[in-house]
């Protein structure tokens, strides 16, 4: 019978050390489990390990460090394993197995943050400019990255995504579209990059589609509040007695038919005031194409009325010289209308029908609407549907019609806009034009 080492106790175990004698590590027999033994290396680090026999080879099995691992823990941990033994098991084998799951698990996770960088990383290429790629991830991450964003992505489920759109989809539907079409891509590449397996939860056909209405639909009743027709030389007459590079700003976006972010971008480089001409790079129009803009003799006047400011590029920068905010045009737009509802009011006009609303949901008309007020007003004086949707830089047509329209119609846009501009300064009579528009294309 093999002779039982005596049992250490735990101050015996704290004051255990290397004699210093040689350079090799030392095992002490803890006693209480055969084969468990204090390992106290040269340095003075101690740890637990045990010797032991596993179908006929003898092995030495880490068990912990000391004092991370105590006394009693370590003779705990080496019945256990010593029964695992019996039983026929490899604990050692099992160990090894668990710790490559788990870092095969730790290769696959990834949370819905790290998902979206990794694929614009790999599929940057495809996007237009650095500034779209870095846009689409920005947008991903506002809309949904305070519920999703730190969430596994193995982990995130139908159930995740619809709770996270779900509070955006009616009142942000063209963003949170974007966004659920975005989130799809990214679960797809996380699919066949192996961080995940299973449905897309962003899939819309027969998943989504089921729990939330059709965007188009929603979007219907979610049209940004326009300038009634009937109000726009006045709204336009208040507008150009407000100072400030906001109001300037708004005034040149009503001229241009532009978007607030293609005004608020807008450097001086991009203006040929000889040619009377706005050419916006593609790297910052939505469609990704350059779009020129043919500038009225007013919109021109805008332009030359403002500072231009030493070693800034903005022709509409905030006051401590960055670009903008859209907050800032929106606040300009609405300190307009609160103007005019104190006017009515005095007058004796309803509050609910005072200043400048949108003529069927009678909401305040915001910069956006603007678009919409220059759209309707085309339409109903017949200027062509195709030249009009140019002036918005709409994508107009399919790819082959496209392709075979070299011509962006500059000359005869250049006449409608100086239609608008007159429209604006409320110099057209009703049912009147001041060229006709439809025999100068």
């Amino acid at each position: 019978m093999p002779k039982q080492a005596k049992e250490m106790g735990a101050l015996e175990v704290k004051r255990a050390a290397h004699p210093g004698d040689h350079e090799n590590n030392v095992w002490i027999a803890a006693g209480g489990v055969s084969g468990l033994l204090l390992q106290i290396t040269p340095g003075g680090a101690k740890s637990w390990i045990l010797r032991t026999v596993i179908a006929g080879k003898r092995r030495v099995i880490g068990l912990g460090p000391y004092p991370g691992v105590g006394l009693a823990d370590a003779r705990n941990a080496a019945r256990e394993m010593k029964t695992q033994i019996m039983d026929g098991r490899d604990p050692v084998a099992e160990r090894e197995a668990r710790k490559a799951e788990l870092a095969a698990a730790a290769r696959r996770s990834l949370t819905l943050r790290e998902a979206v960088e990794r694929f614009l990383a790999i599929k940057g290429k495809e996007f237009s400019s650095d500034k779209h790629r870095a846009a689409w991830g920005r947008e991903v991450d506002r809309l949904v990255g305070a519920t999703l964003g730190n969430l596994q992505v193995d982990s995130i489920d139908m159930r995740d995504v619809l709770a996270a759109l779900e509070p955006h989809w009616h009142v942000r539907t063209d963003t949170a579209k974007r966004v659920r079409q975005r989130l799809e891509r990214v679960f797809d590449w996380a699919t066949v990059a192996g961080h995940r397996s299973g449905e897309n939860p962003a899939r819309w056909k027969g998943a989504l589609a089921e729990l939330l209405p059709s965007p188009s639909k929603v979007a219907k009743s979610q049209n940004w509040p326009a300038l009634a027709q009937t109000d726009a030389a006045r709204w336009w007459a208040d507008l150009r007695k407000r100072e400030g590079n906001a109001s300037r700003a708004l005034e040149f976006a009503a001229l241009t038919w532009a978007r607030s972010g293609d005004v608020r971008g807008a450097r001086w480089d991009e203006i040929d005031a000889h040619r009377g001409l706005w050419i916006i790079p593609a790297d910052r129009m939505k469609a990704g194409r350059e779009h020129r803009v043919p500038l009225s003799a007013p919109a021109i006047a805008v332009i030359e009325g403002l500072t231009r400011l030493a070693d800034n590029p903005l022709i509409f920068p905030a006051l401590r010289g960055g670009m903008l905010s859209d907050a800032a045009l929106g606040a300009a737009m609405r300190r307009i209308h609160e103007a005019k509802v104190r006017r009515d009011v005095k007058a004796g006009i309803a509050e609910d029908k005072a200043g400048y609303r949108d003529a069927r949901t009678g909401r305040a008309a915001v910069p956006h609407g603007l678009r919409s007020t220059a759209r309707d007003w085309a339409v109903e004086r017949g200027i062509d549907h195709t030249m009009a949707e140019i002036a918005l830089a709409h994508v107009v047509g399919s790819e082959v019609e496209r392709a075979y329209r070299r011509s962006d119609m500059l000359d005869q846009r250049r006449a409608m806009m100086d239609a608008w501009a007159a429209f604006l300064d409320g110099r057209e009579v009703a049912g009147g034009n001041v060229v006709d528009l439809k025999t100068a294309r």
